[in-house]
């Protein structure tokens, strides 16, 4: 059997090189795709926020397919593992051979291959002097080796460019590297314990001392990536890690505490710029490093990365004035708490469980206004004869607090405060946000602030719309003065009367769908609307006399009659309305904070992060040197009076035509004039 030529093995061995990297570019896109959606679909959240945002079939479909760890999933890692090894050995097996052929001038190639090349040219020069010739080449950067063929010719081969095929090997070793950083940081020896059941996700709510060895990570763990919130002057020497359903314990080498949160704002209210100053305890030697992380300027220590991710709510102390919605005629009863915990509530004789949220002191939001569940028809024509343009500006609104109320069955309803007066259409108002269900959005109210911009008033107004003791006064007003000026009998005067008190006693029984209600049941529907008008304007006159009569009993002063404080009287009326379905028998209005920061801090270990900058470096040399390094060839077979020249080129294009024909008229001019 002919043995294959060297010229015919490294085609073959170029060729198998080739379909390799196509086969492993089919598997980097794969990645790259997957790398995309682990970039789109935020990762390692906890499952109940997937479940939540894409629905049961969706969460359960992604879930399959790895998408919330994709860099952790075992179809990735296997990727990653089978182009390690499969390039790794393609490298081994052709690359002996490749470099062979690129240390190789080829200079004992024949007058038939010669000839048959696509450049290639003969030509008569009795007196061509090889020095010369070899002066050229040399001249013009390639590098030549000479061969005398035993009928006495002579062959110059010539080559430059051989770099080109160093951008092969680039290319492979890069994918190699990248590969095996991602290994590394995939974290292969922790999915492979999670295979095999020696590391478990805890799914129980447990103190951070009481998780189990099995749901615990050791400071040697290979590769890392969590959140920890700190509270000043509080320490952490743990992160939790979200896998699956469940979550691991990571322990750190050190203790970070944070002496000092910093944060700048803008005018608006919005950050600038945030960072903290913290202590770093070594376990092992109990050495300190003080430092001050800021964005992007992590702190390193143990090859684990400290960085300044995220600020919020350390558990700041708050107080609360109670208004009790049940017994309106009682003051508010003063509440302290703390943020981020949770305490008992006894009103009413019924005890809850006050479960506090987040306090955030700057909110920068544009506000809507939201009208509360139950503020329905009625109220909404009230409302929306004054309805103006809303500002979409973004403002600062003030400090807010997030909480829940839970009842003795269970049952919370979340609620969302804020504390300064926020102004809308030229009023200000104290808004109060509730929902039933995380599912929902937050449903608002507006509390009416009177001219010292507390809620005082209206909630004194409240107690006495509630009040029917006070409902005989109150139509005495109101019929003397809808009536002033008219001569009517005593019937018609008490008849005006009762229907004043029947109002504000449906009204203060329910609000306004009490009134709608009653419409539904009782009015035919072809005058609903003329009847409702009725309603509202003898509510409308009714509430004047409703704070007046509050105003004499309690005291304070009258309120000015002008359109400004009828507005307020107004917007009474559909925040209490709306109180009917705040959902417990308590308004916590916040009044006070201390605030307590909290920073919060990312700690990562990536061993594999400088392999993959270290690969993608050598990925894009090797293509600067496959795409713009050009390998040429060259051949000048002397001999018998005449000259053959020969030239190839890795790639053929315009510039190897025009290369040829400017070295084939050089090498003619070169051999005449000699």
């Amino acid at each position: 059997m002919k043995k294959p030529s060297r010229h015919a093995s490294f085609s073959y061995s170029l060729y198998e090189l080739l379909s390799s990297m196509r086969f492993a570019i089919g598997l980097l896109t794969i990645i790259a795709i997957a790398s995309v959606i682990g970039t789109v679909l935020k990762q390692n959240e906890p499952y109940p926020n997937y479940a939540f945002e894409f629905g049961q079939f969706w969460f359960v479909a992604f879930d399959w397919l790895g998408l919330y760890d994709v860099y952790h999933s075992a179809w990735f890692l296997t990727i990653l593992a089978f182009l390690v090894i499969s390039t790794s050995l393609c490298i081994l097996r052709n690359g002996p051979g490749f470099i062979k052929d690129m240390k190789a001038f080829r200079e004992k190639a024949t007058d038939s291959s010669l000839a048959a090349m696509q450049h290639s040219e003969e030509f008569e020069a009795a007196n061509a002097s090889p020095e010369q010739l070899q002066g050229y080449l040399a001249a013009k950067g390639f590098r030549l080796r000479q061969h005398r063929r035993d009928d006495g010719t002579l062959v110059l081969a010539a080559k430059k460019g051989a770099a080109n095929k160093l951008g092969y090997f680039f290319a492979h070793i890069a994918m190699v590297v990248i590969c095996l950083g991602g290994l590394l940081d995939g974290n292969l020896p922790l999915k492979l314990g999670e295979l095999f059941g020696r590391v478990v996700a805890e799914t129980r709510d447990l103190p951070q001392s009481q998780i189990p060895e099995q749901s615990r990570l050791s400071t040697r763990n290979l590769s890392f990536r969590g959140n920890v919130t700190v509270a000043e002057n509080k320490s952490a020497d743990v992160v939790f890690l979200n896998s699956g359903n469940g979550y691991l314990v990571q322990e750190l080498p050190f203790i970070v505490t944070l002496k000092k949160f910093h944060v700048d704002y803008y005018s608006n209210g919005m950050p600038k710029l945030f960072a903290s100053d913290i202590v770093v305890t070594d376990k092992a030697t109990g050495k300190e490093t003080p430092a001050t992380v800021r964005v992007n300027h992590p702190l390193i220590v143990d090859g684990v990365a400290i960085y300044q991710a995220s600020f919020g709510d350390g558990g700041s102390p708050l107080n609360f004035k109670a208004w009790n919605l049940a017994s309106p005629e009682m003051p508010p009863a003063p509440i302290t708490g703390v943020s981020l915990s949770s305490q008992p509530l006894r009103a009413n004789g019924h005890q809850y469980s006050l479960e506090f949220g987040e306090f955030r002191q700057f909110n920068i939001e544009n506000m809507e206004r939201s009208k509360a569940e139950g503020a329905k028809s009625l109220s909404e024509r009230m409302h929306d004869a004054r309805e103006v343009k809303r500002d979409k500006n973004l403002k600062n609104v003030g400090p807010s607090i997030t909480f829940k109320l839970r009842d003795e069955q269970g049952q919370a309803r979340e609620y969302h405060h804020y504390m300064s007066p926020i102004e809308q259409d030229g009023a200000s108002y104290l808004i109060a946000g509730m929902r039933k269900t995380v599912s929902e959005p937050f449903q608002y109210l507006r509390l009416p602030l009177d001219d010292e911009m507390k809620i005082d008033t209206f909630m004194r107004l409240r107690a006495a719309l509630k009040n029917q003791a006070l409902y005989d006064e109150i139509a005495r007003r109101s019929t003397a003065k809808a009536m002033q000026g008219s001569a009517i009998s005593p019937a018609m005067r008490q008849q005006f009367e009762e229907s004043v008190k029947w109002i504000l006693a449906r009204f203060g029984e329910g609000g306004f769908s009490a009134l709608e209600q009653f419409l539904d049941q009782r009015v035919p529907a072809d005058k609903r609307q003329a009847v409702a008008q009725t309603y509202i304007k003898i509510l409308q006159g009714a509430v004047v006399d409703v704070m007046a009569v509050a105003n004499e009993r309690a005291g304070a002063k009258p309120l000015t009659q002008d359109g400004r404080h009828y507005r307020f009287l107004l917007d009474s009326l559909v925040a209490a309305s709306s109180l009917n379905d705040y959902g417990v028998p308590v308004f916590l209005q916040l009044d006070g904070f201390t605030q307590v920061q909290a920073s919060g801090l990312q700690m990562t270990r990536s061993p594999g992060k400088t392999l993959v900058y270290l690969g993608s470096l050598m990925l894009v040399i090797g293509i600067v040197l496959m795409f713009y390094i050009r390998e040429v060839r060259l051949w000048i077979r002397l001999g018998n009076g005449r000259v053959r020249l020969a030239m190839t080129s890795n790639r053929h294009n315009r510039d190897l035509d025009e290369d040829f024909r400017r070295h084939r008229d050089a090498i003619q001019q070169l051999v005449r004039g000699a």
